[in-house]
C-alpha cells in the first residue's frame, strides 16, 4: 500500500461525510429555508420541463417516425 492509498478515502466514508452534511443542513434549516429552496427548485424545473424536453422530444421523435415509416 503507498502512502497515497492510505489516506484516500474510501468510497464509504465519502457517503458518511456527505450524510453527515445533509443531516446537520436538515437540521440547522428553517422551514421558511426549504420551502424558499423548494419553491427555487420549482421555478427553475418548470421552464425546463415546458421548453427543453419537448425541443428533445420534437427533434427525436420525427427522426424515428420516419425511420419506420420507410421499414414498412
Amino acid at each position: 500500500m503507498t502512502d497515497r492509498e492510505q489516506y484516500a478515502p474510501s468510497p464509504a466514508s465519502e457517503a458518511q461525510f456527505w450524510s453527515a452534511h445533509v443531516d446537520a443542513l436538515e437540521r440547522h434549516l428553517s422551514a421558511n429555508t426549504w420551502a424558499l429552496a423548494a419553491v427555487t427548485v420549482v421555478l427553475i424545473a418548470y421552464p425546463i420541463a415546458r421548453i427543453v424536453i419537448p425541443a428533445v422530444l420534437n427533434g427525436i421523435v420525427p427522426d424515428v417516425v420516419r425511420t419506420v415509416l420507410n421499414l414498412i
